[in-house]
């Protein structure tokens, strides 16, 4: 059987991508899709969104198993971002989670859904604090 995980990320981030760092999102989001295992389908693309209320960069990338996507929105204090790995492949949440450290979170929410025959909770959490800054420990589970 086919296997869905789909892990979705709600992250308040110090140091969110600029118009600037598209370049070095992309390079970021390649590293990360190696990094757990997968290989690139097409991309990864980012685009920065000028548009006043939703500002903010947008990087996607198709791997053979699916997807990621992420999107931040730098107008808000704290910056905002959101990020979705969906892959009919195995993967660890941890190296994810790790690799948000880039961006110096200040806390992180995730959920972590199998999708095979429904939408069942594999995981979910939060970090925060000293929990960021040492990178994915164990979840403090709300």
């Amino acid at each position: 059987m086919q296997v869905h995980k789909h892990l979705i990320v709600r992250a308040n981030i110090a140091i969110p991508p600029s118009q600037a760092d598209t370049e070095a999102v992309t390079e970021w989001l390649n590293n990360l899709i190696h990094k757990i295992g997968m290989k690139v389908l097409m991309g990864p693309y980012a685009k920065y969104c000028p548009v006043i209320g939703n500002k903010g960069l947008t990087a996607a990338a198709i791997i053979e198993t699916s997807h990621i996507v992420l999107h931040s929105w730098d107008e808000c204090i704290p910056a905002v971002m959101q990020l979705d790995v969906y892959s009919c492949s195995e993967f660890e949440i941890g190296t994810i989670i790790n690799e948000l450290k880039s961006f110096s979170p200040i806390k992180i929410e995730y959920k972590f859904l199998d999708r095979s025959e429904n939408l069942t909770e594999i995981s979910s959490g939060e970090l925060a604090g000293d929990h960021v800054v040492e990178g994915y420990l164990e979840p403090q589970h709300a």
